[in-house]
């Protein structure tokens, strides 16, 4: 596979996690993350530490920005490839009036890319 192929395809993985974002798709982000994904923060100085299943429902109960009439801001910033089975994305993303830097490790199973591990940070 080339660096073009694998690229391609974590970008698509990726796009899947700001489109479920956008439209609060927990099926989406089910497609994306690893059921054994971590989510963390340090933004407000303790750490947060979230399953897969707690961010979910997180998610399922807030009107996503779609239905709260937010204008799409969501922006793929930089793509690392480590090897044919590991990546990292830094995105750029909104839930106004937050706005976060999203970096997204990601590995490759069964020729599938998903995220095993969210690390965010925001500003208001």
């Amino acid at each position: 596979m080339t660096d073009n192929t694998l690229t391609g395809n974590v970008r698509a993985a990726v796009q899947a996690y700001l489109d479920a974002l956008y439209f609060g798709d927990v099926e989406g982000f089910r497609a994306v993350f690893h059921p054994q994904a971590q989510l963390y923060s340090a933004t407000e100085g303790k750490l947060v530490n979230l399953k897969l299943d707690a961010y979910l429902d997180l998610v399922a109960n807030r009107p996503s920005p779609q239905e709260k009439g937010d204008i799409r801001q969501d922006e793929i910033i930089s793509v690392s490839i480590g090897s044919p089975t590991t990546a990292h994305v830094r995105v750029k993303d909104v839930y106004l009036p937050k706005k976060f830097v999203d970096d997204l490790t990601l590995v490759q199973i069964d020729g599938k890319w998903q995220i095993v591990s969210k690390v965010w940070h925001f500003d208001l």
